[in-house]
C-alpha cells in the first residue's frame, strides 16, 4: 500500500485551480478531493528511487475555503485519522478582505519534539500553532519562503550521523551534503516537522533558493566557481542541488498552464525513471545558467509578485558582472511593466519584487560591496584585485551592491514602474538572507516615483543571530558607518548609486516573519517574532505594525 513520505504541500493557488505536491513511498495514483466537489488526479513520477506527484486541482470557487483530503490508489492518507490539527483547506481570499502575504527566509530544521532548541522557537512552527488554535481566524493567503529552505552546508547532528552511516566523512565534502539522496534527507528533516507539515498543507507557498540551498556564497565570483569546479566533489553537489530544488521547490511555483507547457516536466512524467532527463537538465543549467529560468511571476488579483532568481542567473565575468544575465533582466522588465500604460487604469495596485538578497543594505555594507566590486574589477590594479577577491569571499560581499550596474538598473526599473497615472500604490522589494529585519525607503534625485517604495527584509525564520552580527548590522546603519563607507567608496572610485535611502524601521533580531496586508490601494506591514513565555509556551509577538500606504 502506498503511503505519504512527505507532504502534502499546497503550492499554486489562483482561486479556481491549485496544485498539491507530495512524495510517496512507491508508484501510485494520487487524488485530491475537496469538500465542495473540486478534485484532481495525477500519477507519480520517479527521480533517483523516490516517487513524487504534483496534483492539479480544478473546479475551485473563488472567495471560498474548502477542506480537502489526499488519496493514494484510492486509500485516504491525508489528513491522518489521528491528526491533532484542523482539516487542511484550500482557501482563496475575498477581494474585500484583501491579500495577506507572509514572508521570511533562512530556516534550520527544528529539533525533534522534546529536544532543546539552541536558536529559539521556530517562527513557522509558532505560526502553525496560532492558525491551528483559531482555524477561522486571519491567516496568510500565501507564504513566501525567500531562500535557505534547507542548509546543504550546515547539517544537523542527526543528519551528520546519518551521512556518516553511508560514507566516510574524512573525504570531501565531509559532513556537508554530497548527492541527491542526502538532499532528500534535508527535506525530510525540514518538512516532516508536524507543525510545519500541517502549515504547508493548508497555506499556499511560493519559494526561491539562496546560497545555503546549495552552498554558502554560491556564485560569488568567476574565480570562486573555477575553484569549486576544480574539486572532485562539486559537480555531484551542484547537480544534486539543482535537481532537488526543481523537484521539491520549483515545480510548485508554476501554474497548471506553465506545467503543461514545460518539456522537462512532460519528459520526467513520461519516463519510467526521470532521473537521467532531470540530471541532463541540471547539467545544462550549471554549464549555461542563461538557458534556464528559475524566476516566475504570480498575479493575485490586483497584486503582482515577480520572484527573481538572484543566485543562478548571475554573470560573473569581472568586466561585465551582473546580478541577472541579459535575458533574465529583459524578462524581469517585461513582467514588471506588463499591462502598464499611460492611462489611469493601473495594471496592479501593488508590485512585490521577491529576491532572496536585499537590494538596499546598511550603507556601510553597500559601500564596502561597491568598493570590492571596483577593486576586483581592476580599478586599483592587480594587487588590490587579488586582495579584493579574498575579502569578497571572507566577508560574503555578493549582494546587489556588489553588482553596481544591476543595483542601478533595478532602481531605474522600480522608478519606471512606479511613475505615471497608472502607477501602483506601492512597490515593495521583499528579501531575507541577512539574519535581521528592517525597513528601508529609497529616494531618487528629483521627483522620484509616485508609488511608495520600500525594501522589506525579514530573516531568519529559525536560525542563530550571534552577538557579533547584531553589533555589526547596528553599526552598519549608523552615521559614523555611513561616513566610513563614503571614504571606502572613494578609494574604489565608485560612482554614486542611483538612489539614496534611509532606514525607517529596525534593525530587529530574532526568529521572525513579516506580513503585508494589501487591501485596495492600502498596504499595512506587521513584523512578528517567535518568543517563549515563562511557562514555556511560544507565541508570535508583534514588534511593529504600520501603514505603508
Amino acid at each position: 500500500m502506498a503511503g505519504l513520505r512527505l507532504g502534502p504541500l499546497l503550492r499554486y493557488n489562483d482561486g479556481s485551480s491549485a496544485t498539491v505536491w507530495a512524495e510517496t513511498s512507491r508508484p501510485c495514483t494520487a487524488e485530491v478531493r475537496c469538500a465542495d466537489g473540486a478534485e484532481g488526479t495525477a500519477r507519480t513520477f520517479q527521480i533517483a528511487g523516490h516517487h513524487y506527484v504534483l496534483v492539479p486541482v480544478t473546479g475551485l470557487t473563488p472567495g471560498t475555503a474548502t477542506e480537502y483530503e489526499v488519496l493514494l490508489d484510492g486509500a485516504r492518507v491525508w489528513p491522518p485519522p489521528d491528526s491533532r490539527f484542523p482539516p487542511p483547506v484550500i482557501a482563496t481570499p475575498a477581494a474585500e478582505e484583501g491579500l495577506r502575504v507572509a514572508f521570511g527566509s533562512c530556516r534550520w530544521a527544528a529539533p525533534p519534539a522534546g529536544g532543546k532548541d539552541p536558536v529559539g522557537p521556530d517562527a513557522l512552527d509558532t505560526l502553525a500553532a496560532r492558525i491551528a488554535a483559531d482555524p477561522g481566524g486571519a491567516r496568510p493567503d500565501v507564504l513566501l519562503l525567500l531562500g535557505d529552505q534547507v542548509y546543504a552546508d550546515e547539517v544537523s547532528d542527526a543528519t551528520r550521523r546519518w551521512i556518516a552511516g553511508r560514507r566516510d566523512l574524512a573525504e570531501s565534502p565531509g559532513g556537508q551534503v554530497a548527492d541527491y539522496a542526502e538532499y532528500t534527507r534535508l527535506y525530510d528533516e525540514s518538512w516532516s516537522d508536524p507543525e510545519v507539515r500541517w502549515l504547508l498543507s493548508t497555506v499556499p507557498s511560493c519559494m526561491v533558493f539562496d546560497d545555503h540551498d546549495v552552498i554558502d556564497d554560491w556564485n560569488t565570483s568567476a574565480a570562486w566557481v573555477a575553484d569549486m569546479r576544480a574539486t572532485d566533489w562539486w559537480r555531484e553537489r551542484i547537480l544534486s542541488g539543482l535537481m532537488s530544488y526543481w523537484v521539491y521547490q520549483h515545480l510548485g511555483n508554476l501554474s497548471p498552464a506553465e506545467l503543461a507547457a514545460d518539456p522537462l516536466y512532460a519528459a520526467v512524467r513520461a519516463a519510467p525513471d526521470g532521473t537521467d532527463a532531470l540530471r541532463d537538465f541540471a547539467a545544462r543549467a550549471d554549464a549555461d545558467p542563461a538557458s534556464v529560468r528559475w524566476s516566475y511571476r504570480r498575479d493575485f488579483g490586483r497584486v503582482r509578485l515577480v520572484m527573481v532568481d538572484s543566485r543562478a542567473a548571475r554573470v560573473l565575468a569581472e568586466d561585465r558582472r551582473a546580478m541577472l544575465d541579459p535575458g533574465e533582466a529583459a524578462w524581469l522588465r517585461e513582467q514588471v511593466l506588463d499591462g502598464r500604460g499611460d492611462d489611469e487604469d493601473a495594471a496592479y495596485d501593488h508590485l512585490l519584487i521577491g529576491t532572496s538578497l536585499p537590494w538596499l543594505l546598511p550603507h556601510l555594507v553597500h559601500d564596502l560591496e561597491a568598493w570590492n566590486a571596483s577593486v576586483c574589477g581592476g580599478e586599483r590594479g592587480a594587487r588590490w584585485a587579488r586582495l579584493g577577491e579574498r575579502i569578497r569571499r571572507g566577508a560574503d560581499l555578493e549582494h546587489w551592491p556588489a553588482f553596481p550596474a544591476s543595483f542601478d538598473a533595478l532602481a531605474d526599473l522600480i522608478a519606471e514602474a512606479g511613475t505615471g497615472p497608472g502607477a501602483p500604490a506601492t512597490v515593495n522589494v521583499l528579501s531575507g538572507d541577512v539574519h535581521h529585519a528592517y525597513v528601508a525607503e529609497p529616494s531618487w534625485p528629483g521627483r522620484g516615483p509616485d508609488a511608495r517604495v520600500a525594501q522589506l527584509t525579514c530573516s531568519p525564520v529559525h536560525n542563530s543571530v550571534p552577538l557579533s552580527m547584531r553589533l555589526g548590522f547596528r553599526f552598519g546603519w549608523s552615521a559614523p558607518a555611513r561616513a566610513l563607507g563614503r571614504r571606502i567608496a572613494r578609494h574604489g572610485r565608485c560612482a554614486p548609486p542611483a538612489v539614496s535611502w534611509r532606514r525607517t524601521g529596525g534593525p530587529w533580531f530574532g526568529n521572525q516573519l513579516m506580513t503585508l496586508t494589501l487591501r485596495g490601494r492600502s498596504a499595512r506591514l506587521r513584523l512578528e517574532q517567535a518568543r517563549t513565555d515563562r511557562d514555556g509556551a511560544t507565541s508570535l509577538r508583534t514588534v511593529t505594525d504600520r501603514e505603508l500606504a
